[in-house]
């Protein structure tokens, strides 16, 4: 998500690039914080909760659950392989349908954020805002978004046959538990295709902020490194 951390640095106010990060203790860097990382939030929904927005990201697309690669392919042999493309698809468009409706969650997650949270993102890993996200909203965007799967994936036959296929199978140890269920993968997929749309552009912009072209941006880099 270049659009979280680029917005993020060109924010901070111009005394926190002097300063250094202790300069996170004023609330008005903190406000220029929040509101950097809510327009990374409007960006990151804005590119996944459209249509295609997972199937046709190829770093995002769910692919069917490892339990359904033997049924794909026996399906293909029989000329039934549209079943199977129709059921990738219903994954897909659900994690759309989800993400879409997570933009509230994030932004309560901003709200919640306090200056230590603020300190942390500018001095930790490549990848720290994308972190706080993913520690602070994972619970309640798996509870919100799991509805909006469910009402998708019902939509397609082979969901249910998946469902009984698979919980047999999970009894005996031959699919992994959190795959038994396809809402619970599907849910679980959505949230790791946000968090790690998130992540890669988080680290691009932190390697090389628009190609180190700003005086501002050295100054911050300077001034948390």
């Amino acid at each position: 998500m270049r659009h979280l951390a680029a917005a993020l640095l060109c924010a901070l106010p111009y005394a926190l690039a002097l300063a250094g990060v202790d300069a996170l203790s004023s609330q008005d860097a903190s406000s220029g914080l929040r509101a950097a990382l809510s327009q990374g939030i409007d960006a990151a929904v804005g590119r996944l909760g459209k249509p295609d927005g997972f199937l046709a990201n190829p770093k995002v697309t769910i692919p069917l659950p490892p339990a359904l690669d033997e049924v794909e392919r026996g399906l293909k042999l029989v000329g039934m392989s549209g079943d199977a493309d129709k059921l990738k698809a219903a994954m897909n468009h659900a994690a759309e349908d989800a993400v879409a409706e997570a933009k509230p969650v994030l932004k309560q997650a901003l709200q919640h954020m306090t200056v230590s949270d603020a300190k942390g993102i500018l001095t930790g890993g490549d990848d720290a805002a994308t972190q706080y996200f993913r520690r602070a909203t994972s619970d309640s965007l798996t509870a919100r978004f799991k509805p909006i799967v469910a009402r998708a994936t019902a939509q397609v036959k082979l969901a249910s046959l998946y469902d009984q296929y698979a919980g047999q199978a999970a009894q005996f140890g031959l699919v992994k538990s959190q795959d038994a269920h396809l809402n619970d993968y599907v849910t679980g997929k959505a949230l790791d295709g946000l968090f790690t749309e998130m992540a890669e552009e988080e680290r691009a912009i932190r390697k090389d902020p628009l190609g180190q072209a700003s005086s501002l941006l050295k100054r911050v880099f300077s001034a948390v490194q």
